[in-house]
């Protein structure tokens, strides 16, 4: 099984960086301490799931939740019912904790950013939510948080003694699941291995936490933002792209991401249209990228080309590249190469929180790029 971020390699790989980089070797850091931090966190009222109700509205919404259960939700290992409105919400993989967050449930537990993150193993997106919810990181309604350098984390997951276990946006494998299941029910991933539409995802976590309508409205909302901010750039519209990886150091050729991947989806919603070539590979295709020789790097026609890179120098060794630089979108000077690792995890780990922080970021420079395929500059 392929990540959905390092292609070609296992899923057990993170991020959309260097395509030869494990997951293992990028977020070692910080997992034998996360394992003392759930532990002892594990006695704090910071564990239950949100704040209590705390007026009769509220006591009222939580009464219409509870009144959806049991709930059935089909995914590629089968079915999972839950019973009912989970209390203790644990999260696994990226975009399922934002979800949660986003429709106002904060979970007992949440994997660490260790890619892409910041020092609290977080991300701004998911900091913002947490605070408006009063369960900032360090403070005693913050989620226990706990590392999957290696994996999936069974063992702190136990401790947290969940209702559910949201994997939406996942890889799980069947033994995954099997293990995952005989701790809570688990809502998995509906088909391809992070694969899931981050539409699909929240509406799925929406119904396992009995906010279905409220799901519908936070999709419904985060479209329209999105719309509303690519309408800002109008050079935009209709531009072809190609949205791959490029690293010359790494002598791999070329990665180009197909529909079935986020970050294709994302250039889709904001008014873009794929190339021909992604187009064509994609047909027919439940695989996330294609590999693509270098050696025909010329014909990767596109407007614009978007690629994630390890560091500043690496655009300028892009551009001098003697294959590489051959690509049409490069040598219009129509290449986006951003060393952002928290905004490439924003774009490639697409949630109702993440992208709305990403459009501000990220929509100047693709607009800088669609001028200068249109040779307005």
């Amino acid at each position: 099984m392929t990540s959905p971020l390092f292609p070609g390699r296992s899923a057990v790989t993170d991020g959309a960086a260097a395509a030869g980089t494990t997951r293992r070797s990028l977020l070692k850091t910080a997992g034998k301490a996360t394992a003392v931090l759930a532990a002892a966190v594990l006695s704090l009222t910071a564990c239950s799931t949100g704040p209590a109700a705390s007026s009769a509205s509220e006591a009222s919404a939580t009464s219409s939740a509870s009144a959806q259960f049991p709930v059935t939700i089909k995914h590629v290992f089968g079915e999972t019912t839950i019973e009912e409105q989970p209390k203790r919400v644990v999260t696994v993989s990226w975009v399922n904790d934002d979800v949660a967050i986003a429709l106002g449930v904060v979970p007992v537990g949440v994997p660490k950013n260790e890619w892409g993150g910041n020092a609290k193993g977080s991300t701004p997106w998911k900091d913002a939510a947490l605070e408006k919810l009063g369960a900032s990181f360090g403070s005693d309604k913050a989620p226990v948080q706990f590392s999957e350098a290696d994996g999936i984390n069974f063992t702190e997951i136990a401790k947290l003694n969940p209702d559910v276990i949201l994997a939406a946006y996942s890889g799980l494998e069947a033994a995954d699941y099997k293990k995952l299941n005989e701790i809570a029910p688990v809502v998995a991933q509906p088909e391809l291995a992070y694969g899931t539409p981050w539409q699909e995802a929240t509406t799925l976590i929406g119904k396992a936490l009995g906010k279905t309508a409220e799901a519908e409205k936070l999709v419904t909302d985060t479209e329209a933002t999105i719309k509303a901010e690519a309408a800002k750039y109008p050079q935009i519209t209709d531009k072809t792209f190609i949205y791959g990886n490029l690293e010359p150091a790494k002598g791999d050729g070329v990665n180009v991401y197909l529909a079935a991947d986020n970050r294709p989806r994302f250039l889709t919603e904001i008014g873009m249209k794929p190339a021909a070539i992604v187009e064509e590979k994609s047909k027919g295709s439940k695989e996330f990228f294609t590999g693509w020789s270098a050696e025909k790097a010329n014909e990767l026609e596109s407007d614009v080309f978007v690629t994630w890179v390890p560091d500043a120098k690496t655009k300028d060794q892009i551009v001098k590249d003697p294959l590489l630089s051959q690509i049409p979108a490069v040598k219009k000077g129509a290449l986006v190469a951003d060393s952002d690792n928290t905004l490439t995890l924003a774009i490639s780990a697409s949630s109702p929180l993440s992208l709305p922080w990403a459009l501000e970021k990220f929509l100047p420079e693709l607009a800088s790029a669609a001028d200068k395929a249109s040779g307005a500059v």
